[in-house]
């Protein structure tokens, strides 16, 4: 089933979607022009039955341009079919139109990809930040955002030193005996 909508919404929009992909029986399509998502996505809801939007997420691709991947995941429930619909975004223009009129759950998950990734939507009826606080002035999710974090300069508001983000499951090194060893809180002298 999940094919069948991808080959309509592939041969409506052939323009600019390129051939669906399969992998492990989902099916991605590519949106080549990124300021026609709001148009294909009014299509799969309204004439293949897309009815729910489940995420929208994005991938910062540092170093490459354009620098972002904005993915949306499209779910029918009286078809049982999902689809993967992406699009890119470069840093010149980091815009997109806004999908919250055709699904309102996407009102909460764009502010989450302006929030952590700094791509905008435009006409978005409330874009401002969901996770960080108003006037903080980086986007933690970027591949350039350090992992220690940032200082910021504003008092009284989290913390104005570094983010404390040693430990954790993703800020390991490689090597070392054993897991223990790998873990960056063991690295810290005792005396600090």
């Amino acid at each position: 089933m999940s094919a069948d909508l991808a080959n309509q919404l592939q041969k409506k929009f052939k323009k600019f979607i390129a051939e669906p992909v399969e992998f492990r029986g989902e099916y991605s399509l590519h949106l080549s022009d990124a300021e026609k998502v709001a148009e294909v996505c009014t299509f799969a809801r309204d004439e293949l039955g897309f009815d729910m939007l489940l995420d929208i997420s994005s991938i910062d691709n540092y170093g490459d341009d354009p620098r972002w991947t904005v993915v949306y995941e499209l779910y029918s429930i009286e078809k049982r079919a999902h689809l993967r619909l992406r699009t890119d975004v470069g840093e010149e223009k980091s815009e997109l139109p806004t999908v919250s009129g055709i699904w309102a759950t996407a009102d909460w998950h764009e502010r989450e990809v302006y929030d952590m990734m700094g791509i905008r939507f435009s006409n978005h009826p409330d874009l401002r930040r969901i996770l960080m606080w108003e006037g903080y002035p980086h986007y933690p999710l970027r591949k350039d955002f350090p992992l220690a974090g940032k200082d910021t300069d504003v008092p009284e508001v989290a913390f104005t030193d570094p983010a404390p983000l040693e430990g954790g499951p993703f800020v390991t090194v490689a090597g070392g005996k054993d897991s223990i060893e790998r873990e960056p809180r063991v690295r810290i002298p005792e005396d600090e």
